[in-house]
């Protein structure tokens, strides 16, 4: 119980993605110029982590070892496409909005790390707490990285005006010099709390 739990619990600080483990940069960067954007594709590649950690750690003594990377891959492609069958379904908006990335969840390291260094080589539902973990922390860095740039970069937060009528949109923020100037001030600010914390920034 308590290694699920604690399993359960590192997404969210210790192997929070994309600042602890340093993997899933390219949509951090380019689909956050929104909240909502970025909410949404934290959203989407959770459902393909969860389902394809549970998936690929109940077949895990069953795919042979020397295609296991390419088996996995297929297992990830299969939700990935239900995923986008959902989003074009239910959320046709933020389809057209996040684009090409969704179907790039294909090749995110995250997922493809946690299957390879996680689901398997553990039971099930501590596949799951840990898919569930990652996440929901990668949704939250998405979304907090998101918000900043809309609020700094449009004046509004998930399409709502939240600043006074005078202000004058910072729009470097919502361009791609912005993603990265945000990521880098977010990354520098969690490194210096961890240093004076004492701990180890990246996980190795």
């Amino acid at each position: 119980m308590q290694k699920f739990i604690k399993t359960l619990t590192n997404g969210f600080w210790k192997d929070l993605p994309p600042f602890r483990l340093v993997l899933g940069l390219c949509p951090a960067l380019a689909v956050t110029s929104t909240a909502e954007n970025g909410l949404g594709m934290g959203l989407a590649a959770t459902f393909v982590l969860i389902f394809s950690n549970m998936v690929i750690s109940l077949l895990r003594k069953v795919i042979p070892d020397k295609v296991r990377i390419a088996g996995y891959i297929v297992i990830i492609a299969t939700l990935v496409v239900i995923v986008e069958m959902i989003m074009k379904a239910y959320f046709f908006p933020l389809s057209r909005q996040l684009g090409i990335f969704i179907p790039l969840i294909v090749v995110n390291c995250i997922i493809l790390g946690r299957a390879e260094a996680f689901a398997s080589r553990n039971p099930i539902f501590l596949s799951m707490a840990d898919g569930i973990s990652i996440g929901l922390g990668y949704s939250i860095s998405l979304a907090v990285v998101g918000s900043i740039r809309e609020i700094l970069g449009s004046g509004t937060w998930f399409g709502m005006h939240v600043l006074w009528d005078s202000y004058q949109p910072f729009e470097f923020m919502v361009k791609a010099p912005g993603a990265f100037v945000c990521l880098g001030i977010l990354l520098g600010l969690m490194n210096f709390w961890s240093r004076k914390r004492g701990e180890h920034f990246i996980q190795t």
